[in-house]
């Protein structure tokens, strides 16, 4: 045989023999194979990571709920809390039953959802809560009952109207040891707008007034938000209401019993004098400011019921005004003569004016001051021989200065 050619790429001929071309063409398998393992691993490498993210990308949002969903006992001390895994959450709805809807914010992560208030007490809420990628979540709860339960009882009556002197005093069903957590959750506030301040007298019992006395046509509103607020160790409150009373005129009448005079001023000007009798050497009449508490066109007085025994026992005190919780009235007298009023004390602590029998005679002094008064008004009293009346008989905070009334507040 003759020699093999085998062309290059010039076109020339080369020589090559058996040996070195078996040899050429055994080399070709073997680095055919290297190369194809080389690709291979590649490829499988490019095909795990694809497979990860698919997966990342259809892993699907979880959202849950706290309180649980179906929880029929739950607390209402804590907020409603939502949050997701493996997603963002987009919106959150929280209704109860009782038409309220409870706010909330977001964390910077949009993975948790908090409501600004917490739940109220006996209520079915229902949770809507929806993730980024189109997860919606559903679940309902309904929080306990409150065990013992108190009430703040307010003073004036709503949508009445008082005298500049009438405080907003609030007694309550029940002591409140928490006083700071039941002070804050009580607002009063009034137009034209003045500084308000609560002063505690007792632990079931909370006044606001501003420093001086209202002024004329003020409209005062309290906001009760005490329902759920712990006032004393398993004891909540249930209020959640919003009240409203009115200051009418200015009416301040200032009884001197050295002179035996009261003089009574309607929004600045005198409008009327009246002789009076107050108490004897005896039974002194408390001094100070007071507050027109309770009005009676008639009532009964007995001495037994402010510690005097059986020393009277009037069925028909006409035109009685309450000045004090211990038994101190404004009000009219039948049964003393004329000559009294203006000249001696003679009663038992109360201040009396000249009236008639039936309290329907219009002519008498004790008509006249009834009908020009009303509850609210400030009655002075002074050179009575008696020491100021406590603060806290009657609606009478006004003697206190207004850095000690300050200084009653548990805020």
């Amino acid at each position: 045989m003759g020699d093999s050619h085998i062309s290059n790429r010039s076109g020339q001929s080369e020589k090559w023999s058996r040996r070195g071309i078996l040899a050429a063409l055994g080399a070709v398998p073997a680095a055919t194979l290297l190369t194809g393992c080389d690709g291979g691993s590649a490829d499988a490498s490019q095909g795990a990571g694809a497979t990860a993210s698919v997966q990342a990308a259809t892993r699907k949002a979880v959202v849950s709920v706290t309180p649980a969903d179906g929880t029929t006992k739950a607390g209402f001390a804590t907020p409603v809390v939502v949050t997701v895994t493996d997603g963002t959450l987009a919106s959150v709805e929280v209704t109860g039953n009782d038409g309220s809807t409870l706010d909330g914010s977001y964390n910077d992560a949009r993975t948790t959802w908090t409501s600004s208030k917490n739940p109220f007490s006996g209520t079915k809420y229902t949770v809507t809560a929806t993730a980024s990628s189109g997860t919606a979540q559903t679940a309902t709860f309904t929080t306990r009952s409150p065990g013992e339960t108190f009430v703040g009882y307010f003073t004036p009556e709503a949508n009445s109207t008082s005298g500049v002197g009438m405080p907003v005093s609030i007694n309550f069903s029940h002591a409140v040891s928490d006083r700071a957590a039941v002070q804050k959750a009580i607002t009063v506030t009034a137009e034209p707008a003045v500084e308000i301040v609560g002063h505690w007298f007792s632990d079931t019992r909370l006044d606001f007034r501003p420093e001086t006395y209202w002024a004329a046509g003020t409209k005062i509103t309290l906001g009760l938000r005490l329902k759920d607020v712990q006032g004393a160790d398993a004891v909540y409150g249930v209020q959640s209401k919003d009240v409203t009373f009115h200051i009418g005129r200015e009416q301040i009448s200032t009884v001197d019993l050295r002179t035996r005079q009261m003089v009574v001023r309607r929004d600045g000007r005198t409008v009327a004098t009246y002789p009076v009798s107050g108490g004897d050497a005896d039974h002194t009449t408390w001094s100070g400011i007071m507050v027109i508490s309770e009005r009676f066109k008639q009532t009964r007085m007995e001495s037994s019921t402010v510690g005097l025994g059986d020393e009277y026992d009037i069925s028909d005190v006409p035109h009685a005004q309450r000045l004090t919780t211990s038994g101190t009235f404004v009000h009219g007298n039948y049964w003393a003569a004329t000559s009294v009023f203006g000249h001696q004390n003679t009663s038992h602590g109360c201040v009396g004016l000249h009236d008639a029998k039936g309290a329907n005679d219009t002519s008498v002094d004790g008509y006249k001051f009834y009908d020009s008064s009303m509850l609210g008004d400030v009655v002075v009293v002074k050179n009575s021989g008696e020491k100021t009346v406590e603060p806290s008989n009657g609606l009478n905070g006004w003697n206190l200065p207004w850095s000690d009334w300050k200084a009653g507040s548990a805020l």
